[in-house]
């Protein structure tokens, strides 16, 4: 949690969501009666903001040192107040004890992480797989995405453990800076096509640092005149930040999480974007003949708005087609809920604005589907593709990539179990999904 704050706090774009009216929470000494002594957050939770509202006590040791997190800035509390609430959303504090940067990312912003896993030794020997995985990072950084990393202990070693380098494994750091480094023809020691590649990281605790390869007070800077070094944003703003070269990077990180925002006023300012979500639900159908499941749908959105179908409208049992693709077989008591378009289209970036719907226009879905939990297991869940009988029971959504080069990232969530662990639970139920790649005239007819 406390590298995605970290992470938060670099983007005020984003924070003033989580922290929605931060001006009149203050406390402002002037007017002392406006102090309530509540506080008001907002996380993402499972396609919606969930407001969360906390008291001013915070845990402290005997000596008045708040317990947890903490700012650097003895009299700014704003990172402890949002530790308690984001807390109280997990249950207690003991449920963020080694929490999951990617999820708490996602709930800090509302967008997708992508967890990567590195190869450190493939990437130390291959200097194109290197190049392929900084590419990915400057393209994602360049795009407002929130990127952290972090050093996985092997087997005998210990988390928070310091290297000889200044690293500290088991930290997640913030990756605050992607870019190449034209350094003339020292840069050749560095590959990237004549110019070093570089990224500026962030510990978040701000203690160890980084002591190898251009890092604070390195050697190295002197190729580099200070003026060119301001001009290309490569002066340390903030106490914990430093630099290092990609390749070192390869070297010691093992994991990385990239967090792209769907934001529209985050991402791609210049590229038209439509955003539509269409929230609704199956639900079991009023007892006439032939008719075995209903649909309930969402208010009308607005004239720009999808339209998926008019208000209780039924489909009958031999599994017709409901909205972003999902084909459902009818029987007693079952009911399954969905929500998006009648079917996703991921367009090719960057073509004529003027087409509306085949060229140029980005979609998002948000699907939400389920078995009626009523329903005997048997009837309302199809297992993992190993049970090629019962597997296409499960709920299905079509989409359709229309460029060569275009990607489809598809996140799947569920309720957070963490509250559980006070019960001997706590762990996530095993779910998934398959992509399985359809001809036009199959995706016309029945599975």
């Amino acid at each position: 949690m406390v590298a995605a704050t970290s992470c938060l706090a670099s983007e005020p774009s984003l924070w003033k969501k989580v922290i929605p009216d931060h001006v009149e929470q203050e406390w402002n000494p002037k007017r002392p009666d406006l102090y309530a002594g509540i506080f008001h957050f907002r996380f993402w939770r499972l396609g919606r903001w969930t407001d969360v509202v906390v008291d001013d006590r915070l845990p402290v040791s005997e000596d008045g040192t708040l317990l947890f997190c903490r700012s650097a800035t003895p009299r700014e509390f704003w990172s402890a107040l949002l530790e308690k609430a984001y807390a109280k959303l997990n249950g207690c504090y003991e449920a963020l004890e080694g929490g999951n940067t990617a999820e708490a990312l996602v709930d800090f912003t509302g967008g997708v992480s992508e967890p990567l896993s590195l190869d450190r030794e493939a990437l130390t020997l291959h200097l194109n797989q290197r190049r392929a995985l900084f590419q990915t990072l400057a393209k994602a950084h360049g795009r407002s995405a929130l990127i952290t990393c972090s050093i996985r202990p092997a087997e005998g070693e210990t988390v928070e453990s310091v290297l000889d380098c200044g690293l500290v494994r088991g930290h997640a750091y913030g990756i605050t800076a992607v870019r190449k480094v034209r350094l003339g023809e020292w840069s050749l020691l560095g590959g990237c096509g004549g110019r070093l590649c570089m990224v500026r990281m962030r510990n978040p605790w701000g203690t160890a640092d980084w002591t190898g390869p251009w890092s604070q007070g390195s050697q190295h800077w002197q190729q580099v005149g200070r003026g060119e070094r301001e001009k290309m944003g490569l002066i340390v703003r903030d106490v914990g930040e430093f630099w290092m070269e990609f390749e070192d990077f390869c070297r010691y990180f093992t994991d990385v999480v990239v967090c792209r925002l769907v934001e529209r006023s985050l991402l791609w300012p210049r590229t038209h974007w439509r955003e539509v979500r269409c929230p609704g639900e199956w639900a079991p159908a009023p007892n006439t003949p032939g008719t075995l499941l209903s649909r309930r749908q969402a208010p009308n959105l607005g004239k720009n708005a999808a339209k998926p179908g008019g208000l209780n409208q039924t489909q009958r049992g031999d599994r017709k087609e409901a909205r972003l693709g999902e084909r459902q077989r009818g029987g007693g008591g079952r009911a399954v809920r969905g929500g998006g378009r009648e079917k996703m289209v991921v367009a090719k970036e960057g073509e004529k604005k003027t087409k509306r719907k085949e060229e140029g226009v980005k979609e998002e879905g948000e699907v939400d589907g389920g078995w009626d939990e009523q329903a005997d297991k048997k009837s309302r869940c199809g297992g993992c593709i190993n049970h090629k009988d019962t597997f296409l029971h499960n709920p299905q959504f079509m989409f359709e990539v229309q460029g060569k080069e275009d990607e489809v990232l598809i996140c799947l969530q569920q309720e957070d179990r963490r509250i559980k662990r006070k019960d001997g639970g706590g762990e996530n139920l095993p779910i998934g999904f398959e992509v399985l790649r359809v001809s036009h005239m199959a995706s016309k007819g029945p599975l």
